[in-house]
């Protein structure tokens, strides 16, 4: 069978909110065609089928609710994974 999923994840290396990063994977077979990242701003594509995804939906209104995914997903987030971390050290 083949296998597709979405990664979703906030990195951060500071205690700075501007340093975190969000980003959206999608893949495929373990693969990864195409990826959000905050800090570029847009979806970029890593295969041909990724490539023409990632067009489109530049071009559409899901890269505008994937720019707003920083604020609402990890800063929301930010101060569970901090004390989780803090208290496992």
């Amino acid at each position: 069978g083949f296998r597709h999923y979405v990664v979703n994840s906030c990195e951060f290396n500071s205690s700075k909110l501007n340093d975190i990063e969000y980003t959206e994977s999608y893949y495929y077979n373990k693969l990864e065609y195409i990826r959000f990242s905050s800090s570029v701003g847009k979806y970029v594509g890593y295969t041909e089928h990724g490539i023409k995804n990632a067009e489109r939906w530049n071009n559409g209104p899901e890269v505008i609710s994937r720019r707003a995914e920083k604020e609402r997903y990890c800063f929301r987030n930010v101060g569970n994974d901090v004390e989780a971390a803090l208290t496992k050290s």
